[in-house]
């Protein structure tokens, strides 16, 4: 019964005309901050979410879907399918795959719902989101979806400098003493995402030297076929500028766009960030945990 359809969250950087155009449903996260609750992409956009949150004293909080919430998408999409992908943010940062997966019991029988943990965010779900629309709408089936998108998550890689250690303090990625020594020194954890989860590997003082950390993660590649930089202003700010200057060196065809990233991985990494995710062509060689033999840096002041 027709094609497959495909299942996003809100965390995921698509543009408008993309989603239409491969008829993605996207179902948003909430983002508590102060006594108001968002819903990402659909009642706050990130400009005017970093806006409140310069004003606010308190932290934010993401909220994933609630199982009602993907009852309602499934419910309606399964109408016109037998066969749904639902692809979501890593299961480490949220609980939306756990919810997603408990809404697909009320259908066992009369729709397949495949549930996928993209271990990624931003436009690392987008790449696969897109992905996945584009081959449904060529008649691909879910077997053969899966297949595609499980052999993409090992190739989407994001690295992240972070401008305050408090939101990695409160996730309890660093102890309040590190967080506290840190805060004193003026330090930014320089961090990646690996399996899907927040490591924080580094410690950097300046903005050379974080702009040296981004340009080294991303020499590592030979093959990249998608970037972008991912900051919390739409213009780009100086030291995105020297990065995409010491690029253009080495990558003089690439071309990344500047990404705003959303409240939701902001309520894990905070304000003023700066980072690069790149999605590795299939002839590019899977890494394990770059920068993986490093991580003990961080713990040692």
């Amino acid at each position: 019964m027709g094609r497959v359809k495909i299942v996003t969250d809100s965390t995921a950087y698509l543009e408008a005309s993309v989603v239409k155009t491969l008829g993605i449903t996207v179902v948003p996260l909430a983002v508590r901050l102060d006594d108001e609750t968002f819903q990402e992409g659909v009642d706050i956009t990130a400009e005017e979410f970093f806006q409140k949150l310069a004003r606010s004293s308190t932290m934010p909080m993401a909220l994933p879907p609630s199982v009602g919430d993907f009852l309602a998408v499934y419910t309606e999409l399964s109408k016109t399918t037998d066969q749904i992908m639902s692809i979501h943010l890593s299961s480490k940062l949220s609980k939306t795959c756990d919810r997603a997966a408990v809404a697909t019991q009320a259908f066992l029988g009369r729709c397949e719902i495949a549930v996928v943990d993209s271990l990624t965010t931003s436009l690392g779900l987008g790449i696969l989101a897109t992905a996945a629309a584009q081959a449904a709408a060529q008649g691909q089936s879910l077997e053969e979806i899966e297949f595609l998108i499980r052999g993409m998550i090992p190739r989407i890689y994001i690295a992240f400098l972070a401008g305050t250690l408090k939101y990695l303090e409160r996730d309890g990625r660093i102890g309040q003493a590190q967080a506290l020594l840190g805060a004193m020194l003026n330090i930014k954890p320089f961090l990646t995402i690996e399996d899907g989860e927040i490591i924080p590997l580094e410690k950097v003082r300046d903005s050379e030297g974080a702009v040296d950390k981004l340009f080294e993660f991303v020499g590592e590649f030979s093959q990249i076929e998608q970037m972008a930089i991912i900051q919390s202003t739409p213009d780009p700010i100086e030291e995105t500028k020297m990065l995409i200057e010491r690029l253009e060196v080495i990558f003089p065809k690439v071309k990344p766009p500047i990404l705003v990233y959303g409240p939701v991985l902001a309520c894990h990494v905070g304000p003023d960030g700066l980072g690069v995710i790149v999605y590795e062509g299939p002839s590019g060689r899977i890494r394990e945990g770059k920068f993986g033999g490093q991580r003990e840096v961080w713990y040692n002041w």
